[in-house]
């Protein structure tokens, strides 16, 4: 290294040395006099994790795993209003924060809504902290962080943004909820390199928010902190089947947590019941009605935070979420960072060998047989090219290719889709289209190639298709529409344009109304009986 580059890489470490003692003096300086006298005395602030302040009660400062009183006389109403007129507005979360700084403050309440405490979070951007995991965040697979709070998870995905938006110079937009990952105020943290920030309004918009900055700014990566409601997961798969690399924390200590977790669940593919033919349950030995992943997860990588130097690496995650429902333990990656700075592997990542899912069994003995060509081709690529035949090969026109893809998952049937419609055995399409006079759609009828046409482009309609093709025996119909409801809210959400659902009784509706309230959207039923149906669309801007 030259003289040059010492002198460069000292000068940023001074930089950076100068503005963490700026943003401490910051949060030290919204305090009265006697307590910011006893925080400057402790004999390890640097490792300060936050300050507590409850009405009644002594003063604390905490570290990762001890406390300590900051004074002899308690907390009053006035220690409390000092520090609460000199931060920020408390949002709807209840947290606040100091303007160009990465320190939180969260605020407790009486039942009158005053309030009686405060937590004083030290933020610190702590650079260098993703070397233990810089070739995962290079590769461009969509990664989660697991890990319990305080673990370090925010700090390690802010400078994912900063390493991603300099060093690699993509485009990256943070979506920031709390203000937590690049500061308060306008002007967003340093710590945070070039990536944009939006902040959001109220925590229930998180989502929307999330499908904002795909549409209106055309990023490489999105970072988001801690997933935590369906709406929210929803928007991360859409973010990721549009190409957009995603980077996002959610609470759990490991894959397991997240994967019993009935709200986030869906992140990892989601689970769902599905019964199995006598024969594949002997092959198999298991009961017939098991556990299986319901469609492709929405991140590639799992990394689960034990520790601020040791984490674990789960990896593809489709194959290790399969496994994990075939009671097989998973092996992850484990590294470690060493005491010299340094990165150790001590545990190699052992391959999944589980073979892929299979569908449940259909009505007629042909169609068993592709089921079972198709598991058997779905563990073995070879096998997979000699039986290529037993597949139906479907042309989509003016139907999504990705939710043809999606539909074929979660009801794993042995489809592919065809690139060109000469070499289709089924060309799927939409009403609209066969109804309009289409030269091409006359062309693919005259070549006796079966045309199936859908109402709407939606997952829940394509499935029926697919359902009808391969004469699988028919669902629940309720099932069905609220999988619908489900899918037209993500469309609107993503496009704002209003759409409607096919016709259903009133009871039905209903639940599709209530769906619907959960994603902050509005509906409404249209039509009269025996065609009334339900339309979803969004609140017009007063």
């Amino acid at each position: 290294m030259s003289t040059h580059e010492v002198s460069d890489s000292l000068k940023e470490d001074l930089v950076q040395s100068a503005a963490s003692d700026w943003e401490l003096n910051a949060l030290l300086d919204i305090f009265p006099s006697d307590i910011r006298k006893a925080l400057t005395d402790l004999p390890h602030l640097d490792e300060l994790l936050e300050v507590i302040l409850d009405l009644g009660r002594l003063p604390e400062g905490r570290y990762p795993s001890d406390y300590c009183n900051l004074s002899e006389i308690p907390i009053g109403a006035d220690d409390i209003a000092h520090v609460v007129g000199r931060i920020g507005e408390f949002g709807k979360d209840n947290r606040a924060g100091i303007e160009q700084t990465l320190h939180r403050i969260s605020c407790l309440r009486n039942r009158s809504g005053k309030i009686i405490g405060l937590t004083c979070r030290v933020g610190r951007a702590v650079y260098g902290t993703i070397d233990i995991i810089l070739d995962v965040v290079r590769c461009g697979k969509s990664i989660l962080l697991l890990g319990k709070p305080g673990v370090g998870k925010t700090t390690m995905l802010r400078e994912v943004a900063r390493v991603l938006s300099g060093d690699l110079r993509k485009r990256v937009v943070i979506v920031d909820t709390s203000n937590e990952i690049a500061g308060d105020g306008d002007v967003p943290h340093a710590g945070i390199g070039h990536a944009r920030r939006m902040q959001v309004d109220v925590p229930q918009n998180q989502h929307a928010v999330m499908i904002e900055a795909v549409e209106n700014h055309m990023p490489e990566v999105v970072v988001i902190d801690e997933i935590g409601t369906e709406a929210e997961a929803m928007a991360a798969r859409t973010i990721a089947e549009r190409g957009v690399q995603l980077i996002g924390t959610a609470h759990g200590i490991d894959l397991e947590n997240i994967l019993m977790n009935p709200t986030l669940c869906d992140l990892l593919g989601g689970i769902g019941a599905v019964t199995l033919s006598d024969e594949e349950a002997r092959r198999r030995g298991t009961r017939k009605t098991v556990l299986e992943r319901k469609a492709p997860p929405t991140f590639d990588v799992v990394i689960e935070i034990q520790d601020r130097n040791r984490l674990a690496i789960h990896s593809p995650v489709a194959d290790v979420v399969d496994a994990m429902l075939r009671n097989h333990e998973p092996r992850p990656e484990v590294r470690v960072r060493t005491a010299s700075g340094g990165v150790e592997v001590t545990q190699a990542a052992e391959q999944q060998t589980v073979q892929s899912r299979i569908s449940a069994p259909a009505r007629s003995a042909t169609i068993r047989s592709m089921y079972e060509a198709a598991d058997t081709a779905y563990a073995d690529a070879e096998a997979e090219e000699q039986m290529s035949g037993d597949f139906v090969r479907i042309f989509p026109y003016g139907v999504s290719r990705a939710k043809i893809e999606r539909a074929v998952a979660n009801l794993r049937v042995p489809a592919v889709i065809a690139r060109k419609w000469d070499d289709a055995d089924v060309v799927m399409t939409l009403k609209a289209l066969e109804r309009r006079d289409n030269g091409k759609l006359r062309d693919i009828a005259a070549q006796n190639v079966p045309i199936y046409a859908i109402k709407t482009n939606t997952t829940a309609q394509i499935q029926t298709c697919l359902k009808d093709l391969y004469d699988l025996p028919s669902v629940d119909e309720e099932e069905v529409a609220l999988r619908e409801a489900e899918e037209g809210t993500y469309q609107v959400m993503l496009h704002s344009k209003p759409i409607e659902l096919s016709p259903q009784s009133s009871y039905i509706r209903r639940l599709q109304h209530q769906l619907v309230e959960k994603y902050h959207l509005q509906s409404r039923s249209t039509g009269v009986e025996p065609n009334r149906r339900v339309r979803i669309f969004r609140e017009a801007a007063r």
